[in-house]
């Protein structure tokens, strides 16, 4: 293990804890899916470390890559992904019984691509760019509208329809980034009212004439209700079997691989792992996992601070948040702290390609702590001193 570390660059607190949460993984994915059958427990066993493997070694190439090189990158895959979005949008098949507007098919290596996915990265980058190349100028907002505002509109819309949760995480992330880099907090309210007006205009048109696009408008709904109610019908019956599967748990687990509830939970492998988790390894097990997350959150935002850059301190932040975000809400919905969103638990929930996007958000955050400089060298104009009031 020593001699791992001294062949890696960046921050090594990180490094433990995204391997040690990918490596953990393995249990609790293999405790879900072992009530079926031994052929299905092993092929999807083997994806699934194959997966985690084939992202660590995305996450080490990208750590390699100086941070600076990602913003000429960005200029180039914002276009293209906007395309992607815009042709999987317009898919009308279904995948597995779902809309097929979240994902692409890719036949050579038998994976669902989210595109979602990649334009959360590829947009948090180019976002940190043009923050970073405005920081400290009187910035207008007509001026911002086409190269900053427009491509974040084009991005949200197009994951809308098919997956509001994303959207929404998305838009909320950036703003936030978009706060952090100084950006005139009168034009962030008017953007938020304005955010506001063109999803009610959205809503309300899809809700009258379905027949526009594809759209989950009913599902959103459904699941707000669900939320909202008190009653405990069969409606709520994820939430229900998710929290039966919370308290079976209750303080040390039943222990691993014993769950019960793993046999008639939905989605347990993805969407409530945390709530195998919970039952299997206790209240214990379940603090000790958000902890960890708290921990890599702690260590974003330190290799924000001691970034030399504008763009890596911002950098850093845009393409991290979004995975603890993710973190919080997956988490949040297993104890029915939110609606169910169909948000995975990063590093420890199966996927696709989703997976990889994290680990190569990670694997920028790593390089940004490859290239930081000393405390006493920092650089004074550290938007993170908004927050403070320290303009």
């Amino acid at each position: 293990m020593k001699l791992f570390f001294e062949k890696i660059n960046g921050d090594k607190i990180i490094w433990s804890i995204v391997l040690l949460l990918a490596i953990f993984s393995f249990l609790p994915v293999y405790s879900a899916i072992s009530n079926f059958g031994n052929s299905f427990i092993l092929s999807n066993l083997i994806k699934h470390v194959a997966i985690v493997l084939i992202g660590i070694f995305i996450m080490y190439s990208v750590h390699l890559v100086p941070y600076k090189y990602f913003k000429g990158l960005s200029l180039i895959f914002l276009p293209l992904i906007i395309t992607v979005l815009l042709f999987t949008s317009l898919q009308g098949n279904l995948i597995d019984g779902a809309n097929a507007s979240r994902w692409i098919r890719l036949p050579i290596v038998g994976l669902s691509f989210q595109p979602s996915s990649m334009a959360t990265v590829i947009l948090m980058v180019y976002v940190s760019f043009y923050l970073s190349k405005n920081y400290n100028k009187n910035i207008k907002f007509t001026k911002s509208i086409f190269p900053l505002w427009t491509p974040i509109i084009i991005v949200v819309f197009l994951i809308l329809p098919s997956n509001f949760s994303t959207a929404a995480m998305i838009f909320l992330m950036i703003v936030t980034l978009i706060f952090i880099g100084g950006y005139p907090f009168k034009y962030l309210l008017g953007i938020g009212f304005s955010g506001i007006v063109l999803f009610s205009l959205f809503f309300l048109t899809v809700k009258n004439y379905p027949d526009i696009m594809p759209n989950r408008i009913d599902t959103w709904i459904s699941r707000i209700e669900n939320f909202t109610s008190s009653e405990n019908s069969e409606n709520n019956y994820q939430i229900l079997r998710a929290k039966s599967a919370i308290a079976s748990g209750m303080v040390f687990g039943v222990g691993a691989g014993k769950s019960t509830m793993k046999n008639i939970l939905p989605q347990s492998t993805s969407d409530f792992i945390y709530a195998i988790i919970t039952e299997e390894y206790g209240t214990i097990g379940a603090i000790s996992v958000l902890l960890l997350y708290l921990l890599l959150l702690f260590r974003i935002i330190i290799v924000s601070y001691k970034s030399d850059t504008v763009f890596g301190q911002l950098l850093a932040l845009g393409v991290g948040l979004p995975i603890i975000f993710q973190a919080f809400i997956n988490m949040g919905v297993a104890v029915q702290l939110f609606p169910v969103t169909g948000q995975p638990l990063p590093l420890i929930s199966t996927g696709g390609t989703s997976i990889w996007m994290t680990f190569l958000a990670l694997g920028i955050i790593l390089s940004v702590s490859s290239n930081k400089i000393s405390e006493n060298q920092l650089n004074k104009d550290n938007p993170i001193n908004v927050l403070s009031g320290n303009e």
